[in-house]
């Protein structure tokens, strides 16, 4: 009796979902800056053009970070 087992045509589909997920996982923190910065309701979209635009270099993702993780302006109203 002959035995038979069943193999995709093409492996490569494995490590393209590893890749992707890596993708995914790298763009996220790439534009962490600027989710921080929108959580923190401080001005975002300086942070996202500055992370978008040099964050490659590290030191523009450092200064988007700064930005985002700056102290947030207060309003104080008298009563």
């Amino acid at each position: 009796m002959a035995e038979y087992s069943v193999e995709p045509e093409n492996r490569s589909w494995t490590a393209t979902k590893v890749v992707s997920i890596i993708v995914a996982i790298l763009t996220g923190g790439y534009m962490a800056p600027w989710a921080v910065a929108a959580v923190r309701d401080v001005p975002h979209w300086a942070v996202f053009w500055i992370n978008l635009l040099l964050g490659w270099t590290i030191i523009g993702w450092i200064v988007a970070l700064v930005m985002a993780l700056r102290a947030q302006r207060v309003v104080v109203r008298p009563n």
